[in-house]
């Protein structure tokens, strides 16, 4: 049988990676296209909507955006919410990750001197702000919904682990020390087995 196929980049980072997360969680044998930076932009206009990730199911159509990526497979295999309140909740905070990265895109394609300023101004401002919104709806412990690991935690780990790391210009790495719950998902989840297992074979 045809197995499904993700299509990303070829690095473990941001929308793509959250992906991979998620169907390995699930349990799910899928075909890990990495794709070269180089070749993207002969493939762009093959995807739906000219973006990566892309999931291609047996007998559907390609399924690009990755939080409708991410609720199939968590609604698939238990890893989303089966109450409709508890699930729009929880793709409310997934919508809160993508505010995140289209703030900060920006910045990728500014020469040093802006790009400087612009990260300062965020620093400042927009960063603690969004950690305060994100804090305030995390309800759960250890995890957003409570017990068990989710999509959406999957998502807030790849986006917090991405500043962690101290990679980004002119954001510290300690950005969102200050906010316990949100720390707390990051590091339930990298310490969750089942993503320990990825990062060892990957």
């Amino acid at each position: 049988m045809e197995k499904p196929k993700l299509t990303y980049f070829d690095a473990p980072v941001s929308r793509g990676e959250e992906c991979r997360l998620a169907l390995h969680l699930a349990g799910v044998e899928f075909e890990d296209e990495r794709i070269a930076r180089a070749d993207w932009p002969a493939m762009k206009e093959q995807t739906p909507y000219g973006a990566m990730p892309v999931l291609t199911l047996p007998g559907k159509p390609p399924l690009a955006q990755t939080n409708a990526i991410l609720a199939l497979v968590g609604r698939r295999y238990g890893l989303h919410p089966a109450d409709d309140f508890e699930a729009a909740r929880h793709e409310g905070m997934m919508q809160h990750v993508e505010d995140l990265r289209a703030t900060l895109s920006p910045t990728l394609r500014m020469g040093a001197a802006e790009k400087t300023l612009a990260r300062e101004a965020l620093v400042a401002d927009y960063f603690p702000a969004w950690a305060r919104r994100a804090e305030k709806n995390i309800l759960g412990t250890p995890f957003f919904g409570g017990n068990r690991l989710q999509v959406v935690d999957i998502k807030l780990f790849i986006a917090v682990r991405w500043f962690n790391g101290g990679a980004v210009d002119h954001i510290p790495a300690t950005i969102f020390d200050a906010y316990p719950k949100l720390t707390g998902v990051h590091d339930a989840v990298r310490d969750h087995a089942g993503v320990r297992a990825w990062y060892a074979r990957h």
